[in-house]
């Protein structure tokens, strides 16, 4: 089984604090199509021999793209890989962009579940991350996909210098309330060289509190495990029945292709990652090469990979599979390692499986790079 990632690397505006590969500019669009669909049959080997049961349309913004430019996609996939009959086919799209023919016409192309990026409900934090919508299209439009797709996730933000607990509270309610079957909540990260590290560093914007993020994660936690969802991995939430499986697919290790500047693939053995470049991009393409660079993981490297992925998760580690990639000793050794973490009630050791407390998920990075070999 495997999983497709294609980045349609454009956007309407820049929003403050997004470090991801975008063009606020449309002129490179259709070369880029071109390219895009150059790549998918250049890169048909990848995934030999495999089912492709999940396909992501991410970016940037993939609401941007046309019901022929999104049909022309996914017919070449279909032609260069074996899709599965249930496949999960995701669509990032921001509220600005939804509307009920929108809607009936990515239905009509095959997506079955609509990732929204809304952020907040409330027009000040809009503002403040610089969002093409407003608070108004968010519950507007997000009412109207619900009409459509019964499976659909929603992005929200905590820990910015504008959230309340009240309104943060407010924000979650009224997805809770939608009837949202799953939520993607992040806290606020200040990447460099972002508007937002810029603004901050200048001292125009006031700076992300930690104690604040840490506060507003945990009543996450609360009000999410009160209202019914699964807290199955650091930052999503899902009702019973609707985690992602495509994103679900990364944590447990499985094959993917990414496609599209920037995009990142793994193959088990190694990563490789395009050029994040719409213009480089495009023109390797049409030279019939795929621009990327490659990273064979020692074993090592992939133990490592598998305790930050699989410590996110509600399931945790398993040491029975530490003993199969890396053998007793490293097992053993791993699970004495994570004694203090037990002690301080960070970790829960449970049928031979590291699971983190509530309390441990604030520290989740830290821990996992703490037990790395």
């Amino acid at each position: 089984m495997a999983g497709i990632y294609i980045h349609i690397p454009f956007c309407k505006r820049a929003c403050h604090y997004c470090n991801f590969h975008f063009s606020t500019s449309l002129q490179l669009k259709n070369d880029f199509l071109t390219a895009l669909l150059k790549e998918i049959e250049l890169q048909q080997p990848y995934l030999a021999g495999e089912l492709v049961e999940t396909i992501y349309f991410g970016g940037g913004t993939p609401s941007l793209l046309s019901m022929d430019e999104l049909q022309s996609i996914l017919t070449a996939l279909a032609r260069h890989f074996t899709i599965s009959q249930d496949a999960e086919i995701t669509l990032e799209a921001n509220p600005d962009d939804i509307t009920e023919p929108v809607l009936l016409n990515w239905k009509q192309a095959g997506v079955n579940r609509l990732s929204i990026g809304v952020q907040s409900f409330f027009e000040e934090d809009l503002q403040w991350m610089n969002r093409a919508h407003t608070a108004g299209q968010a519950v507007d439009n997000l009412q109207l996909a619900l009409q459509h797709f019964n499976n659909l996730t929603i992005d929200l933000i905590y820990g910015t210098p504008t959230l309340s607990d009240e309104r943060w509270q407010q924000n979650v309610n009224r997805a809770i309330d939608m009837g949202i079957p799953h939520l993607s909540c992040y806290a606020l990260t200040v990447e460099p060289k972002t508007a937002l590290d810029t603004m901050i560093r200048k001292h125009q914007i006031s700076n992300v509190q930690p104690e604040d993020q840490a506060r507003q994660f945990v009543l996450l936690m609360d009000w999410t495990e009160a209202a019914g969802y699964e807290h199955y991995e650091i930052s999503n939430f899902a009702l019973p029945g609707h985690r992602s499986r495509h994103n679900s697919s990364y944590w447990q290790g499985k094959k993917y292709l990414g496609l599209g500047p920037s995009a990142h693939s793994f193959n088990g053995q190694g990563r490789q990652w395009n050029i994040a470049n719409n213009a480089l991009y495009i023109q390797s393409l049409k030279q019939d090469t795929v621009p990327f660079e490659v990273e064979t993981l020692t074993p090592d490297q992939r133990l490592n990979e598998y305790i930050m992925t699989s410590l996110r998760t509600m399931e945790g580690l398993s040491l029975h599979y530490v003993q199969q990639l890396s053998g007793e000793k490293m097992s053993q050794t791993l699970l004495k390692n994570s004694y203090r973490y037990i002690e301080q009630q960070l970790l829960l050791e449970k049928n031979g499986k590291l699971i983190l407390t509530k309390q441990g998920k604030l520290f989740a990075d830290g821990i996992a790079g703490d037990l790395f070999v």
